[in-house]
């Protein structure tokens, strides 16, 4: 089932003000890997930052693609609801890893299957992004509710993985899944005819239409909320310390690194791939999930990096910080490689914007704070300027 485009429409009030509680949850997702002198992290707390975003991630995705789906159809109330819902997942991030871990499952299966309720009504299926309707990895949430720890975060890493999966599964063959959809729909119809009954609710689904400019927006927005969090953790640390030399070089670097990330939003969508759009949503939606998780944990680790950046990083601020920007361009090289980028491309542009943020990370241990953030400034401004560059040679992007 092809995704088809549909009259260009704006991001309504409706959704700018659903947005504003993912400024929350970000916010409180980046302490997660934000230590202190009594929270010292570790990769149990990167799998649990992983974990926790996901769930946020996958509402606000919902009814996303919901509200894209049902324009001026959008239900006010369910979208609401929502909102309300991730306002409880978000207070209860700083304690998920202990006493509201139970409150936070909750909260996510009943946003999911309101998802799943609302989307029912538009009678339509989307091909593209079926985890958007259907919670194929909901029932590991849900036996969590009554699991202890360490299992229940067992459960919800397996959940993740199965929702994703399944919905990668499911979109590489829509028709197949729409048709099994509308026999049982009729067969539905069938049993409820011979009961006597008239089946007024069931309805054969037909193919969701995607309005594409639209989904870039809402994407494009989300990435702008993740680097809004990043600036304020630098900014709050600026007005926490004293303004030292390093601190002040970190803090212009880190700045000037956000303001590139930005710019290849802005200039090339929320892949930042120069020139290669037009990719399929399965593969643009898990992308963007793990470009913003990324650049989320970068955004912790400009926190922790301005307060200590006349030393050196700890291991794990390190890894975050370095981690994050590699995930971000990591995705990014795998989207230019399946929208079949040139060689030349992938070598000049990519890898070195993969690499260097690893050998930082490997090797940076030895060099102050405000060198690692440099480092990284460094590659994206050489991802920023790389098609000028190629101008300039005569040489094709």
């Amino acid at each position: 089932m092809p995704e088809q485009e549909v009259p260009e429409r704006h991001a309504s009030w409706l959704e700018l003000f659903f947005d504003l509680i993912i400024v929350v949850a970000v916010a409180q997702l980046a302490h997660v890997l934000h230590p202190s002198p009594g929270h010292p992290i570790g990769l149990s707390d990167a799998g649990l930052f992983i974990v926790l975003y996901y769930a946020v991630w996958s509402v606000w995705t919902s009814f996303t693609l919901y509200a894209n789906v049902a324009g001026e159809r959008t239900r006010r109330q369910s979208m609401l609801i929502a909102m309300f819902g991730i306002a409880v997942m978000a207070a209860a991030i700083p304690e998920a890893a202990g006493d509201r871990a139970r409150v936070f499952a909750i909260a996510y299966v009943a946003c999911r299957v309101l998802a799943t309720r609302t989307w029912s009504r538009t009678g339509t299926f989307l091909g593209a992004w079926p985890a958007a309707q259907y919670g194929a990895g909901l029932t590991p949430w849900l036996i969590s509710i009554w699991v202890p720890a360490p299992g229940r975060y067992w459960l919800w890493g397996f959940g993740v993985a199965a929702d994703i999966v399944i919905s990668c599964l499911q979109s590489r063959d829509p028709e197949q899944k729409l048709a099994e959809l509308r026999d049982e729909a009729h067969r539905q119809r069938v049993r409820a005819s011979m009961r006597g009954r008239v089946p007024r609710r069931i309805v054969l689904p037909a193919g969701a239409r995607l309005n594409i400019p639209h989904l870039g927006e809402r994407l494009g927005l989300f990435v702008i909320i993740v680097l809004g969090e990043a600036v304020m953790q630098v900014v709050v640390a600026a007005g926490e310390i004293g303004w030292t030399p390093a601190f002040s070089v970190a803090a212009l670097a880190g700045f000037g690194l956000l303001v590139c990330l930005w710019w290849l939003t802005l200039e090339y969508g929320a892949a930042a791939v120069p020139g290669f759009g037009g990719l399929q949503a399965r593969i643009t939606l898990p992308a963007h999930f793990a470009m913003t998780a990324g650049v989320a944990a970068t955004a912790a680790g400009l926190g922790a990096l301005a307060e200590h950046a006349d030393g050196h990083l700890a291991t794990a601020v390190r890894w975050t910080l370095c981690g994050g920007m590699t995930a971000y361009f990591l995705t990014s090289a795998v989207l230019g490689a399946a929208a079949r980028a040139p060689l030349r491309w992938l070598l000049g542009w990519a890898l070195p914007a993969v690499l260097v943020p690893v050998l930082l990370a490997v090797f940076g241990g030895g060099l102050a704070a405000w060198w690692i953030v440099v480092g990284l400034l460094a590659v994206a401004y050489w991802q920023v300027n790389y098609p000028t560059v190629m101008r300039r040679l005569g040489r094709p992007e």
